[in-house]
């Protein structure tokens, strides 16, 4: 596990994550948690029943932050799944990633929602190394 943290601020009619975290491996993970911290109630009720790879190439490191959740954010939506798990692994360059999610179909007994999450914006986009890692923050429109 990696000791990345987040933090979720309100943005208006939206809501922002402010991420911190020792390598982009951890910060795009720690992302992905703070996104399902938005959409679910409680992301400790996800399963890690299924596993799905996921692949990406963008063409800078930012806009590859903004792609990735907006793949989870799709997948939950085409899909209607839930996911609790990101094993991430953004290339030297930070213009494309591997990884794998894990999750669950939505199980309405079980899945309390909390936000309708529409997109990862690039409004106020951060990306940048900072002291020992880096730090991001991404505005989502709800």
């Amino acid at each position: 596990m990696g000791v990345g943290s987040v933090e979720v601020f309100d943005h208006t009619a939206d809501l922002g994550l402010r991420i911190t975290a020792p390598d982009l491996d951890d910060l795009f993970r720690s992302a992905a948690e703070g996104l399902f911290d938005v959409v679910t109630a409680d992301r400790s009720t996800i399963q890690a029943r299924e596993e799905e790879a996921v692949e990406l190439t963008s063409d800078s490191s930012e806009r590859l932050l903004v792609d990735w959740l907006n793949e989870l954010i799709f997948r939950v939506e085409t899909r209607h799944s839930l996911y609790a798990r990101f094993d991430v692994h953004v290339a030297p360059d930070g213009r494309s990633l591997t990884a794998v999610i894990t999750g669950e179909p939505i199980d309405p007994d079980r899945h309390e929602l909390d936000h309708e999450v529409k997109a990862a914006t690039y409004h106020g986009l951060v990306l940048e190394r900072k002291d020992a890692g880096w730090f991001a923050e991404v505005i989502v429109d709800i």
